[in-house]
């Protein structure tokens, strides 16, 4: 992609308001706190200190909003608490132009560490040093600074207290993530009805899991339908899988693909129920022909071998579905062979306990070479640069250039870039309607006060839309709180426009100078994912040499990591599709190709993992060898994705031949070691990108399986 193309593209993004479920009552409770807080500093202190609680509050309401599956006044008194103690220590060093120049350096540069421990910790810590900028020049002494600070910690308080007092949709967030799980699956089985190798994305899965991490205290307080449901549908996908797949179940045509589409069609509304259930805390309520369906005995007469073994375990998972959802109606028949037992909670340590693991991420984040470590160090020097710029340019008010700047960037080019132009847009839109009003009413500082408080409310309603509205939102906000404090709109408009302007522009120019390309990375995430698609597919194998029944915490684990290894090569080809630099050894059909492979490779995986045989079925010792087989390859497959080689898969071939003549009790295991291969070898083929050699006669010749990559595709 061009860098006309590629800025085309971020602005658009920037720009773009989108259409999201709005949260009017959570946004007027941080907007009741931030008025509290307003009203009360006003009343007892007066406009200087009103200014610097209404930020920390402010700031602490947002904290609030961060995706984050942790108690939310934690979230709050962090904020506030980190704010503060950044205010006190810069208003310190504030008349000492190099020595808050290094605090600020030192400040921005752990932000921008920060963010190896999290999305949450890095917008947190960003907005504490771009907010510290702004309440470092309010305080007029060190006991001011103090009063300062102390009202900031209050205003965190504050709004701690509300969201303890006035809990908006409790659980919420997590009944929406284990609800969008099980609707995700109940998608997932209907789509199979018609194409029975239908794709399904494991990200609602990972989310439910993240969601039901959690801390002890909330461990203690946790509705009763949110504590088994989603180990249970993480054990129904495979089912649906493996009882859809023509390669170990049914033919494609016939009296039992028929059937098999009425228990998928018949999953899908039992899921569905259960799914609306959970999100609104209310019985199960299963249409009548879909239990029908599930409990008819004619299922034994028309499905055999695999499909019928899935069919039963599909509605023994359907039945503890609906049992931990809360049914009141009779479920499936439940297969008493596999009961449902109630899981421990994944329990999260508190947030104590979390610092020691946040400083070991921004410690392993220590290297040159990591997108982390190089936004960090692009921060710092623009953070830098533009307070210097804006202390010497003859507008005043010279922090809202790095202010802007560490606002705006992010580790990843696209939200740099997008942030970059919707923070300019959204400032000129909030600050054009806030002058116009305040030339039009003249407010006093009640009015004033009262009209950043409205402003304050609208960002928290809108920020989930887009950048722009926020952006908007937020400058009327800055506009109308200082007019609180006495400085005029013609003291700060200009100014913030121009010096909003000059923190993106060198935002962007340090990307573009020291950037943190994804492009360059993608063979490496993609071996990555291969060595963790062959590791869960050799556990798997390796099963059906040494049967263990249905616990094998092994295979679970595998797959965990297999799962994240494929988000992460999402996002690399997410991040790297709109960077404009060519791709080096990778082009984007051979990454789509390749990806699709490796999505073969898990979901093959997957349906040998419904079928893992019990403790005392007959054991496979060719699997032993084939599982040995998978996991040798793959790591030294990935090893030459990395070298830019072609995988080759003679190891895996030899296992499969000395398998033939083997007597398999099940032939699960047997087709599905072939399709491993299969996909393996597609993996091959989608990496070779070298153009086959012409013949005499001017036609071309198909590569042989010692092929090297040519150069890459242009």
């Amino acid at each position: 992609m061009t860098w006309l193309r590629a800025l085309k593209v971020t602005a658009r993004s920037g720009l773009t308001v989108e259409r999201k479920r709005l949260e009017p009552l959570v946004a007027a409770r941080g907007a009741a706190g931030l008025a509290i807080v307003i009203g009360v500093s006003l009343t007892v202190f007066g406009p200087a200190v009103a200014a610097s609680s209404a930020f920390g509050a402010f700031q602490a309401a947002i904290a609030t909003f961060q995706r984050s599956w942790r108690p939310r006044p934690e979230l709050a008194l962090a904020s506030g608490t980190s704010l503060a103690l950044s205010t006190f220590l810069g208003y310190l060093t504030g008349s000492h132009l190099l020595l808050f120049l290094a605090l600020l350096s030192l400040w921005t540069f752990l932000s921008g560490l920060s963010w190896a421990a999290g999305p949450t910790v890095g917008i947190i810590a960003s907005s504490n040093v771009a907010i510290m900028l702004v309440t470092v020049t309010i305080p007029t002494s060190v006991a001011a600074a103090a009063v300062h600070a102390a009202m900031m910690v209050a205003g965190g308080c504050v709004q701690a207290a509300l969201v303890i007092l006035f809990p908006v949709r409790r659980w919420g967030a997590h009944r929406d993530a284990l609800a969008d799980a099980l609707a995700a699956e109940a998608d997932y089985a209907r789509r199979l009805r018609h194409d029975p190798v239908a794709p399904f994305d494991p990200e609602p899965l990972m989310a439910a899991r993240d969601a039901a991490t959690i801390t002890p205290r909330q461990a203690r307080r946790r509705p009763r339908e949110l504590h088994g449901a989603r180990g249970i549908a993480e054990r129904i996908r495979p089912v649906l899988a493996s009882l859809a797949d023509p390669a170990v179940g049914v033919p494609p045509e016939g009296r039992e693909r028929d059937r098999v589409r009425e228990i998928l069609a018949a999953a899908g509304a039992v899921l569905d129920a259960a799914a609306r259930a959970i999100r609104h805390g209310e019985p199960v309520r299963v249409p009548p022909a879909a239990m029908a369906t599930l409990k008819t005995p004619d299922t034994g007469a028309v499905l055999t071998g695999p499909a019928y073994r899935a069919a039963t375990r599909l509605g023994a998972l359907l039945h503890d579905v609906l049992e931990t959802a809360g049914s009141t109606q009779d479920t499936p028949a439940h297969d008493k062979a596999t009961p449902y037992v109630p899981q421990n909670p994944l329990l999260r340590p508190s947030l104590p306990a979390l610092v020691p693991s946040a400083l070991r991420a921004m410690r392993a984040a220590l290297r040159h070479e990591s997108p982390i470590a190089r936004h960090a160090i692009r921060v710092t020097a623009v953070a830098a640069a533009g307070y210097l710029l804006g202390t010497w340019l003859p507008f005043g008010h010279g922090y809202w250039a790095p202010m802007a700047a560490v606002m705006i960037m992010r580790p990843d080019f696209s939200q740099t870039y997008s942030r970059a132009v919707a923070r300019f847009g959204g400032t000129l839109v909030g600050v054009a309607l806030a002058t116009a009003l305040v030339q039009l009413a003249h407010p006093g500082t009640g009015l004033s006060a009262a009209l950043a408080v409205l402003c304050a409310g609208l960002m928290y309603l809108l920020m989930r839309t887009g950048q722009v509205a926020a952006q908007a939102c937020v400058s009327a906000y800055v506009v109308f709180l200082l007019g609180m404090s006495g400085q005029q709109w013609t003291q700060t408009v200009p100014e913030r426009v121009i010096l909003t302007l000059l923190g993106g522009v060198l935002a962007m120019i340090a990307y573009a100078l020291y950037p943190a390309w994804e492009t360059p990375r993608l063979r490496t995430r993609l071996a990555d994912w291969l060595v963790a698609d062959g590791r869960y597919a050799a556990a798997v194998v390796d099963h059906y040499a040494h049967p263990a029944g249905k616990a094998c915490p092994d295979v679970r684990q595998a797959l965990l990591a297999a799962r994240d290894a494929r988000v992460a090569w999402q996002e690399a080809t997410d991040r790297a599709k709109n960077e404009p630099v060519r791709h080096r050894g990778l082009s984007r059909a051979a990454a789509a190709d390749a990806e699709r492979a490796l999505a073969q490779l898990g979901r093959v995986a997957m349906l040998m993992e419904a079928h893992l045989p019990e403790r005392d079925a007959t054991p496979v010792p060719a699997a032993a060898r084939l599982a040995e087989a998978l996991r040798k390859s793959t790591e030294q497959g990935a090893k030459a994705v990395r070298e830019r080689r072609l995988p080759q898969w003679d190891a895996v071939r030899t296992a499969l031949a000395e398998w033939d003549g083997e007597g398999v009790p099940d032939r699960v295991v047997r087709r599905g070691a072939g399709l491993l291969l299969d996909t393996l070898e597609e993996l091959t083929d989608a990496l070779d990108t070298a153009p086959p050699p012409m013949l005499v006669d001017g036609s071309e010749t198909s590569n042989g399986p010692g092929d090297q990559e040519g150069p890459p595709a242009r």
